[in-house]
Parts: C-alpha cells; sequence; structure tokens
C-alpha cells in the first residue's frame, strides 16, 4: 500500500485495500478519506501541456513508509496508503494517491492532509513540467525528514 509505480492510479483500489487491511484487523473503520493529486492545465498562469515524474523508487517507499509510521504515532489506529505514480503524465492524469482508514472522519482527512504535507516536505520525488512556452523543473523536498520543526508545521497544517 505503499508504492512508486508508472502505472494509472486507481484511488478505488487503493481504497478497497486500505479498507480490507482494517477489516482483517477486526475494528473496520468508521471514515475512509482519500486525496488525489491530479495534473492542472494551468500553474502560475503558464498553460501547462504535460508533467514528467521522477523519483527515487526504494527511498520513497522507505520515506512514504516514515511518513505513515509518524501519522501512526498521532493516530494509532489509523490506516494510511499512499501511491505516486512517476513517468509521464498528461492533464487530468492523478499522480499522487492517499487513502486514510480511521474510527472518525475528522481524523481521515487530517491523516491524508499530513501525509500530502510530508510528501511535499520530504519524499525523494521530482516534478519537471512542460509548458506551451517551455519547461521548468519543479523545487522538489527540501526538508531533512528527520527535522522537527517540518514535522510539526506539516501536524499543523494537517489538524488546522
Amino acid at each position: 500500500m505503499l508504492a512508486v509505480t508508472r502505472d494509472p492510479l486507481s484511488i478505488d483500489a487503493l481504497t478497497t485495500a486500505v479498507e480490507a487491511a482494517v477489516r482483517a484487523r477486526g475494528e473496520g473503520c468508521g471514515a475512509l478519506a482519500s486525496f488525489l493529486g491530479v495534473v492542472r492545465a494551468t500553474h502560475q498562469g503558464r498553460a501547462v501541456r504535460y508533467l514528467e515524474y521522477e523519483a527515487f523508487d526504494a527511498l520513497a517507499v522507505k520515506t512514504f513508509a516514515q511518513i505513515r509510521d509518524e501519522a501512526l504515532a498521532r493516530w494509532p489506529d489509523a490506516e494510511l496508503a499512499l501511491v505516486h505514480r512517476v513517468g509521464r503524465l498528461e492533464i487530468g492524469e492523478a499522480s499522487i494517491a492517499i487513502v486514510a482508514a480511521t474510527a472518525h472522519r475528522a481524523d481521515a482527512f487530517a491523516v491524508c492532509r499530513y501525509a500530502i504535507e510530508r510528501v511535499k516536505q520530504i519524499a525523494p520525488v521530482w516534478k519537471h513540467e512542460y509548458f506551451v512556452d517551455g519547461d521548468a523543473w519543479v523545487e522538489g523536498a527540501v526538508a531533512d525528514p528527520e527535522d522537527a520543526d517540518a514535522r510539526e508545521k506539516a501536524m499543523a497544517i494537517a489538524c488546522a
């Protein structure tokens, strides 16, 4: 449930996997929340043609596990799945899928928000944007994964 893939993402498949994992624990869940990041047609006023994502796959999955562990430290009964797509993505295609299961909806939303904030902070995933008038690399993760201040910032955003 933590992966980097070249395949199109399915929020339904990920949700089913998370729900099955929680059910296997014998608890079930009261809430499933999802986040799907999708390629936009414009960025800062520029028309986007397509994006290309690159990742250090093994380290990215390890980072996703760290993010899950951090979330579980705050929300111990949660389940979290996170899959990031790499390669060329067209307008409207999903680049990241996150699903969280918790007993209550507010926590499920917070877990999803925390996960995407941490991905942006620490995951070794890079985005190259191709516009109609040029291209640009978007600065990737810049925080140290062990930086407590960055972790607290992500938590504050998730729990706002």
